[in-house]
This record gives C-alpha cells, sequence and structure tokens, in this order.
C-alpha cells in the first residue's frame, strides 16, 4: 500500500466532507424553506386577520415601518350578520375584531348604534389594502361613518389599537376573503 503525504490525506477527506456539508446544509435549508411555508399558510386562516406594514405596504404608500398586527376575528359576511356586526357586546379582547366582508367593492357607512364599546374602522379595498382608518368609534352615536366609494372589507377592532399598532392607509390585510387579488395572497 503506497503511503500519502499530508497534503493527499487532506484532499481526500475534503473530497469526501464537501458533499456531506453541502448536502446538509441543502437539508437545513429545505427545512428552513418548509417551515416558512407552512408558517404562511397556517397564518392564512379564516379566523385570523394580519395586518403588515413595511416594504409591501410602502410599495402601496404606507410608511414602511415594517409593523404586524395579528386579531382572531369573527366573519361577517352576510347581509343580517353585517348589520347586526358587534352590537350589543359589552367588552371584546384586545386581539379580537370582527370582519365584514362584502361581495364586491361598494360604497359603504357604518355607525355605532346599539354598539357598547369604542372601535377602530380599518376600511379597505377588494386587495385588502388598507384605504382609511376610522379611530375611535364612539359608542351608541348614530352619525354615519363614510368608508369610502370602493370598500370591500371592514375590519373592526377595539378603539385605539390602530394608532398604537401603527395601522395607517397602505397597510395590508392577509386573508383568504381577499382571495388571488390580494396584495399579500394566501398559500394555496
Amino acid at each position: 500500500m503506497k503511503s500519502r503525504s499530508m497534503p493527499e490525506l487532506l484532499a481526500v477527506r475534503l473530497r469526501a466532507a464537501v458533499p456531506a456539508a453541502l448536502w446538509g446544509g441543502l437539508a437545513l435549508l429545505a427545512a428552513g424553506l418548509v417551515g416558512e411555508g407552512a408558517a404562511a399558510q397556517s397564518a392564512c386562516r379564516a379566523d385570523e386577520v394580519i395586518i403588515t406594514g413595511g416594504t409591501a405596504a410602502g410599495a402601496q404608500g404606507g410608511t414602511g415601518t415594517g409593523h404586524q398586527a395579528r386579531f382572531s376575528v369573527e366573519i361577517a359576511d352576510d347581509a343580517g350578520e353585517r348589520a347586526l356586526g358587534l352590537m350589543n357586546r359589552p367588552e371584546m379582547a384586545r386581539s379580537h375584531g370582527m370582519l365584514f366582508v362584502y361581495e364586491k367593492p361598494q360604497p359603504v357607512s357604518f355607525w355605532m348604534a346599539n354598539t357598547l364599546i369604542p372601535l377602530d374602522m380599518i376600511f379597505t379595498d377588494q386587495h385588502g389594502v388598507v384605504t382609511r382608518v376610522h379611530s375611535e368609534a364612539v359608542p351608541l352615536d348614530r352619525t354615519p361613518i363614510p368608508g369610502g366609494d370602493a370598500v370591500f372589507a371592514v375590519l373592526e377592532i377595539n378603539g385605539g389599537l390602530a394608532e398604537a399598532m401603527g395601522i395607517m392607509p397602505g397597510d395590508v390585510l392577509r386573508h383568504p376573503a381577499f382571495g388571488a387579488a390580494a396584495a399579500d395572497p394566501c398559500a394555496e
């Protein structure tokens, strides 16, 4: 058996180690990508809304601050549910809200009749882009609160949270209701 010099032995060991390291690195990378995909899919649930502001939202006219807010939501997607909304509820958990979804973009106006808690109303277009935020709607007030001419969805959350969380026009709501046309679509 021929004896090998130190540089030859090192070269043989490196040839064996490099593919193993590459495969290990690829496995870690794949695990990270699968984890991100799974997180994105689980983050897009019918009972949850995620609001982001940052690079994507900045391109839509937001501030690019990079904030994110997450709310557990009830869905009001028919005339009866939308008419009832959050009326007659003495409280709502901080991380909860109600998402009002319309069949198509349209002019909408809300009021606070029989609503016992102050609310912020976040109006969006059909892509989930926030077009208007109305802060601190007054409980029991019957004054109409206009949302705009092409509103597709409205998220109601506890009064004061939109400002506290930096939610503003140009931010993006992520929810299955926005479908394939969403600015931040759900994973299939």
